[in-house]
This record gives structure tokens, sequence and C-alpha cells, in this order.
């Protein structure tokens, strides 16, 4: 039950990054990476149906297997912790590798949230 909690989670966080993050750096290499995927210009919405494998998860949706998406840069908060309190203690922001896929890659989870 803990690891369902925990993925849940996980999704959660996913699609509130991909959907409330700020810069644009990553559109041209999602337009081109999509394009060349044979997606039409005018259906690639990022934040709205260019997500993060784990967003799609939160949304009720699983990436096919076997798809492959275009490889992003993001930055994720970074911390570390205090010596002496234990306190986690925000430091910034650090580049993390994603790959996000297009609606039309995926299918809705039988029973999950639409």
């Amino acid at each position: 039950m803990q690891a369902n909690s925990h993925s849940t989670t996980i999704a959660a966080e996913a699609l509130n990054r991909a959907t409330t993050g700020q810069t644009l750096t990553n559109y041209p290499a999602i337009f081109q990476g999509f394009l060349a995927l044979g997606v039409a210009e005018a259906d690639i919405r990022p934040r709205e149906n260019v997500l993060t494998y784990h967003a799609w998860r939160a949304l009720g949706r699983q990436v096919r297997k076997g798809e492959h998406g275009v490889r992003v840069v993001t930055f994720i908060p970074a911390t570390r912790k205090n010596r002496e309190t234990g306190e986690e203690i925000a430091t910034g922001k650090r580049p993390w590798n994603s790959t996000v896929f297009h609606i039309s890659q995926t299918d809705p989870i039988e029973g999950g949230a639409q």
C-alpha cells in the first residue's frame, strides 16, 4: 500500500512541475522532436498535451510500451541536510534530464482519473 501512495505522490509532483514550470528553453527541442516523430506542429502544446511519464500517470494515462519521447533538461530543487539539526536546507536548483511524451503516445488507464 505504501508503494502505491509513494507512486501517487511522485506522479502528483511531476504533474505540478510539468504544468507550472516557467522556462521556455525546452520548447524548440520539444517542437523539433515531435515534428520528427510525425506530430503536427498545431498539435504540440507543451504543458498541455506534452508531459512526462509520471505527469501522464497523474492524469490517468499510460505511455504505451515502446514509445519514444523527447529528451529535455529541467531544473529540480536541490537540498542538503544540516548536520546539526538534520533539517533539509534548500540550496537552489540543479539540472535533470527528463523525457516528455505527446498525448498521442498514451492511452487512458482503465479506472484512472480523466
